[in-house]
Order: C-alpha cells, then structure tokens, then sequence
C-alpha cells in the first residue's frame, strides 16, 4: 500500500487532524444572513500551544462585474470579521489566553444565465462556484493595518482554498500555529511598509517551509536531550535535514516530502487511538499529546517502525528495545519494544504484554529530565501474511510526577554511569547506523492495526 497523498484526497479527509482539536463546531453562534446571501461559522480549536478562533464567512453575491464584486464582498467579509475579533479580545485578554484570530472566506458568487464570468471553479454546485483570491493585497493591508494598531492584536485572512492548502502541507497543530506567527510577522512587516511583503498566501507557505522554523524546536530539544545525558552528540538526521534547509540544498525536497509521508501514518496510527473517543471533546490529554508531535518527530517516530525490517534476523526473532525522544516536547519520551517472534520468549508478545505499565514506570523513574511527564511505550509485533505487512501495537502510557531535585540528582548520577557503560561496550542492539541517504529507498508496504488493552487505559 503506498503512502496517501494529501494532495490527491478530499479537503474533508486533509482537515481530520485539526477537526480532533474542534471544540465548537456548528455552534449557535452559526448564521445565515438570506439577505446578503452571505452564511458564516464559528470554530475553536484547542492547539497545543494556543487558542485558534476561526471565522468562516462565505457570501454569494449575485455580479455582473466580478472583480467589483470580488474587491467589495472581500472588503465587507474583513470588516464582519474584525467586529467579531473585538467581541472575543476582551474575552480571551481577560482569561489570559494565547489566541489567534483566523477568518476563512470563500465567495460564491451566483451566475445568472445571461452573465459570462471568467473564475476557477473549486465546488460541485454549477450556480455557486468559488472564486479564488489573495488577500495580499494593499487594500487588505490597509484595513488590517489600522485595526491591529488600534487593538494590538492582529486579524489573520485566507482565502478557503489556500487555507486547506495550509492544513495539508503542514499536517500538524504546532505547526500550523507557528506558521500563523510567521504570517503575523509578515504582515507586521507590511504594515510598516504599507504594502505586502508576500505575493500571495501561497507564497507565504512556501516560504515557511523553506525556513528554518519548521527544524528550530527539534533542535532545541535536541540539545536539551544532550545536555541532560539522554544522547551524546546531536541527532544526525536532524542536522542533516536542518542543514540542507539552510543551504537550500537540492534535498530538501525530498525531506520535506519524507516528513510529509511519515506525519500522514503516523495521524493515521493515532487516529485509531481517537477512535476510541466519541467526540473530541472526551480526546484524553495523551491522546492529544500524541497527535502535537512535529513533522520531525513523526519523522522520527515511523522511521524507527521501517527500519525494523533492515535488523538483523536475531535481533527480529529475540526482540529488542528502542528509546526516542519527543522532538516537539521535551516531556515526552517513547519506548518502542519490537516484541520478539520467538513464542514464549523473554521478549514475546505474550511476555511483555502484561508488563508494560511496570516498564513505563521503570523508565520514567530513571530518565533524568525535571520536565518530564509522560512515558509512552508502544508493544509492537510485525505479521507478515503473503506480501503485506501488519503492525500490532500495544499502547501504555505512564504520567510522571515532577522530580525533586534530590531526584534529578541522583537520577543524573545513575544515567552517567548509564552512559560510561554504553561506552565501553562494542555494539548497542538499540543503536542507529543508518546513513541519511538510505532515506532515499521507498517505504515499504505497510498496514497500520492498533490493539489498546482495556485494562491499561490512562487519563
């Protein structure tokens, strides 16, 4: 089975990932104003890092003049939506709340037959097709110009079609939030200059993606995992990945495409797990810890699931353990134990299986990082049936409790001598060799099955 491709799947499908932080959809502050033929929606999302507030507005006006009618509905769909900003500033100002203030317009403007009007198409109803635009304009800037300086807070604009563009490259909550502040940035910086510093959204998330922000997190949790003794010299993927983002090396596109691959399965993997919610608003936190992680750490995550086939035949057949490491949160840590294939073995299903919160405590006691609040272990067994491959996975998940310092320091001490020890010996069944270039080969065909015990569930 080949990976999907985003950009081939329905718009529905592409948003699953932010739908499972909604905590308002089709709320009563929905409208339909029949008059301006003009609908709007409410929508709150609960992101890791901060509140989005988004505003849907779609209007339907009949033209006869489209580029008059495109600049004015455009103009009135901005000024409805800065008036709904200033009634939730107060609001979320007073909760001390981190937000970002989204509006989403699509204009549909109604034919009639004796009207010829030349516009891209991008829905299925003949009458009411959508326009599409940019809002990187200076009229735009303008209008958002004058009211974040008079509120402080910017109102953020996309057109329908490029915000879906958005959610489909980058596939993440953080990072979505973190392109939202670079947008902010951007338009800062047009209203200093009074005119757009971006020719268009699209240009704008192009520009993201080839910035160093998309690496700059994993690399601080990178050195913090080196500084607290959990690994001895920088990820050489990361550095890699990293460098050839700022030499914009020919590379680059095929990491951000190896990313893009592995973030999709691994939604894919923690979508089975909200399966067993029945709203998202019951997600528990690990669950939404789990879908926070960055493209790099998904990266690193299913990357650390295909190299099981490369290991030695022993190794398969014994089993072995593997540690990675948050690189969105440095509270997070994950224990991924290949079970072995032997039956009734040390390290089989059968044997591990009923262990793991002992495991996930066991870890948790002796990773010295005062951050640290969950331990995720995933029980994993490969089936092989014909020329397909099948993944198990047990899940455990173990909340920590924050160190004390006496804690942190003899936990430090005990991961010191940890390390000396992996020093002196010769081989590490848990030790990555792989060279970057070996990313080059395709993924392998792999289906996804998740089995969580009822026994080991955590809030």
């Amino acid at each position: 089975m080949t990976p999907p491709n985003p950009t081939s799947e329905p718009h529905n499908q592409l948003t699953q990932w932010l739908e499972s932080y909604l905590q308002a959809l089709k709320s009563p502050d929905d409208k339909q104003d029949t008059h301006n033929k003009k609908s709007t929606m409410q929508q709150l999302y609960q992101l890791p890092l901060g509140q989005l507030r988004v505003l849907r507005v779609t209007a339907a006006p009949s033209v006869s003049d489209t580029k008059t009618t495109m600049s004015a509905t455009r103009s009135a769909a901005i000024k409805f939506g800065l008036r709904w900003k200033k009634a939730l500033l107060k609001q979320d100002e007073a909760q001390q709340i981190a937000s970002a203030y989204v509006l989403i317009v699509e204009i549909k403007p109604t034919v009639n037959s004796d009207t010829s009007i030349d516009y891209q198409h991008h829905s299925h109803n003949h009458n009411a097709s959508a326009m599409s635009m940019s809002f990187a304009t200076k009229e735009v800037i303008e209008q958002l110009s004058a009211d974040a300086k008079a509120s402080g807070v910017v109102l953020q604009v996309f057109g329908r079609q490029d915000w879906l563009q958005i959610l489909a490259t980058l596939q993440t909550p953080n990072e979505l939030w973190r392109l939202l502040d670079y947008h902010k940035a951007a338009l800062q910086k047009a209203f200093v200059n009074a005119k757009s510093s971006f020719a268009s959204e699209q240009t704008l998330l192009s520009q993201f993606m080839a910035s160093p922000a998309i690496y700059t997190q994993a690399l601080t949790i990178d050195n913090a995992l080196i500084k607290y003794g959990i690994q001895d010299e920088p990820n050489s993927r990361l550095v890699a990945m990293s460098l050839a983002q700022r030499n914009k090396a020919a590379t680059t596109k095929r990491f951000h495409e190896q990313m893009r691959q592995a973030s999709i399965l691994w939604y894919q993997l923690s979508a089975q797990m909200l399966s067993k919610s029945s709203s998202a608003e019951q997600l528990p936190f690990w669950q939404r810890q789990l879908l926070a992680e960055s493209l790099f750490s998904r990266y690193e995550l299913i990357r650390t699931l295909y190299q099981h086939p490369s290991r030695s035949m022993e190794q398969q057949q014994t089993g072995y353990v593997v540690h990675q490491h948050s690189y969105e949160n440095l509270g997070q840590h994950y224990v991924l134990i290949f079970y072995g294939q032997q039956s009734g073995g040390k390290q089989s299903r059968e044997a591990l299986a009923p262990n793991l919160a002992t495991i996930a405590k066991d870890v948790s006691t002796r990773l010295p990082i005062a951050e640290l609040h969950h331990v995720i272990v995933l029980g994993i067994e490969f089936i092989v049936e014909a020329a397909d491959t099948f993944i198990d996975i047990d899940l455990f998940i173990q909340p920590v409790t924050a160190m004390s310092e006496k804690e942190r320091q003899l936990t430090r001490q005990l991961q010191r001598l940890h390390n000396q020890q992996q020093r002196t010996q010769k081989g590490d069944a848990t030790d990555d060799k792989s060279d970057v270039d070996k990313s080059k080969k395709p993924l392998p065909t792999m289906y996804l099955s998740l089995n969580i015990p009822a026994s080991k569930k955590q809030s």
